[in-house]
């Protein structure tokens, strides 16, 4: 977000994760995941960080073994978060709620950007509907616990 409140098209370095314990506590299991072939995404809610979400891109070396096309596969990944991130960045900031988020790719071959983008779509739209389902589950029993108290 800008300072105007216009949602950016972004993807910059804030919006990476780079703390090792925030990788191995998103890792480390019990936390959630969906998926939608071929990417498999982990999530968590975290502290207070400066982005409402961030994300991490990962594609094993079990699956591609040569850099290049990992690096192709990653790149696709990132461009799909960054055309597809509003509304879940939106939704996050009004929940004043934060996100750390993991892409793992899954699959043995490439896919075309289309595929990909439409992967990171799903993803994020159902995410975005769980946050603003439990929001409004947490208000309303807010704001029924104070018309219960009076």
């Amino acid at each position: 977000m800008t300072a105007t409140g216009k949602p950016t098209m972004t993807f910059g370095k804030s919006e990476h994760i780079i703390s090792r314990k925030t990788i191995e506590r998103l890792f480390a299991g019990g936390n959630r995941s969906m998926v939608a072939y071929p990417i498999r995404m982990v999530y968590m809610p975290v502290e207070s960080v400066d982005m409402p979400v961030q994300v991490l891109v990962s594609v094993s070396k079990r699956h591609f073994k040569r850099a290049v096309k990992r690096n192709r596969v990653k790149r696709q990944i990132r461009e799909a978060y960054r055309k597809n991130k509003n509304n879940l960045t939106v939704a996050a900031s009004e929940a004043k709620m934060a996100y750390a988020l993991g892409f793992i790719f899954m699959a043995d071959e490439l896919f075309p950007s289309t595929a990909i983008d439409e992967s990171i779509s799903r993803l994020l739209t159902r995410l975005r509907e769980k946050i603003v389902h439990r929001h409004l589950r947490e208000t309303k029993e807010k704001t029924g616990d104070e018309t219960n108290g009076q």
